[in-house]
């Protein structure tokens, strides 16, 4: 069989495929890639044509008006891959990560709450800006930034703490975190209709871990589809007013939590690298305005702008998370060497270490690598040859 040209890749059965567009590697290129690109993707053909889904009905307008139902599934599969079997460990570090995150919300969510409440602001240099789109922004992790960076940093248990910070994911805590707030309260069937699809999957997939094994790979293949049904009603006419607000928005998400997730790590005996890691915005967050103002119109006029900004704290910080994370891990290993040994993959990117120089001795010479000089090679291999050989070819 011949090799294939270009990249490839092994299919299920081990065979090599040659790979004609590398869609998927190039989406992921883009940070939260899989849900922002899809997400551009159906705001710029709704900014073209409005009422694109409507034109064609059938399946097709189901793909643009359908993000309430992909999001169910989702939250039903997301539920399935969550362990409630966890050690104290975890229950310690993702416990206290998860109520850091949701009481920083909370705060916010009172103060902004005080001053500009459900509404958006509708003018000056914070034009679009709402206390739903900063509470969004907060109160749920980035799990694969998370995971990926404590893998990288040989921090399992700190990885698995994410097992019990998942319960993040969803509308649920955005909306508890709003009536907290004394924003508009939501009724308690809507409340635990929101997390309903996430408890029914966590039952399943702890009862038969060959469900959990089962659901478990779609929760990544659901996420361009949703992505794709919300930025069908966004009007990128209305973004670029948004813009250096959501920049500024990923930046205060960053600054706020970061600091606080750090401080509450160190104070349950971590180094703080966990808090650090944890301070971004997932993916998915993006859906919960959208999914707020369908459980309560108060914040309809709140959610499409809202859902831009939270999509640029995706991107502000799955780009500036890692950087800061990387730059405090470096500092570890020189003050806890037994916990946070220097990281193999690290120290080859910076090159490797220059040869220490063999220790001059007598008859050496620095410059020959086997640490005798030419002169005295010479004579040996001389000696060598003037040895009688015999027949058998012995000496």
């Amino acid at each position: 069989m011949p090799t294939p040209r270009g990249p490839v890749y092994e299919d299920v059965d081990g065979r090599q495929i040659a790979m004609a567009i590398p869609i998927k590697a190039s989406v992921e290129r883009v940070p939260g890639g899989m849900m922002l690109v899809p997400l551009l993707l159906g705001a710029v053909i709704n900014t073209i044509h409005d009422g694109t889904g409507e034109f064609f009905g059938s399946f097709t307008g189901a793909l643009f008006s359908g993000s309430l139902t992909i999001l169910a599934v989702f939250y039903v599969c997301m539920g399935a891959t969550i362990d409630v079997r966890t050690t104290p460990y975890i229950l310690k570090k993702g416990g206290t990560l998860l109520l850091t995150k949701a009481g920083v919300a909370v705060v916010v969510g009172v103060v902004l709450g005080h001053f500009i409440g459900e509404a958006p602001v509708d003018g000056g240099a914070f034009a679009g800006i709402s206390t739903l789109a900063v509470v969004a922004a907060l109160n749920d992790t980035n799990g694969g930034l998370y995971m990926a960076l404590m893998g990288q940093f040989r921090r399992s248990k700190d990885a698995a703490a994410y097992s019990l910070m998942s319960l993040e994911s969803g509308p649920f805590l955005t909306m508890l975190t709003l009536g907290v707030a004394g924003l508009a309260a939501f009724p308690w069937e809507t409340m635990l209709g929101a997390i309903l699809p996430l408890i029914v999957g966590m039952l399943i997939g702890n009862l038969d871990p060959q469900m959990r094994a089962f659901l478990a790979p779609a929760v990544p293949v659901c996420i361009p589809f949703f992505g794709f049904a919300l930025g069908s009603g966004i009007d990128l006419g209305t973004v670029w007013t948004a813009g250096l607000l959501g920049v500024g928005l990923g930046l205060f998400v960053l600054v706020v939590s970061g600091s606080t997730l750090f401080v509450a790590d160190r104070m349950v005996g971590g180094s703080g690298l966990a808090g650090l890691a944890a301070a971004s915005t997932a993916g998915n967050a993006a859906a919960v305005p959208a999914l707020v103002a369908a459980a309560n119109p108060a914040y309809e006029a709140a959610a499409e702008k809202a859902t831009v900004l939270v999509a640029a704290s995706v991107v502000v910080t799955s780009l500036l998370v890692p950087v800061i994370t990387l730059a405090y891990y470096r500092h570890l290993p020189r003050r806890h060497p037994d916990q946070y040994p220097s990281d193999p993959a690290l120290d080859a990117a910076e090159g490797p270490a220059p040869p220490a120089p063999a220790k001059p001795g007598p008859g050496r010479d620095d410059t020959d690598p086997d640490g005798t000089s030419p002169a005295a090679d010479d004579a040996r291999n001389a000696q060598e040859r003037e040895r009688p050989v015999d027949r058998t070819g012995r000496a």
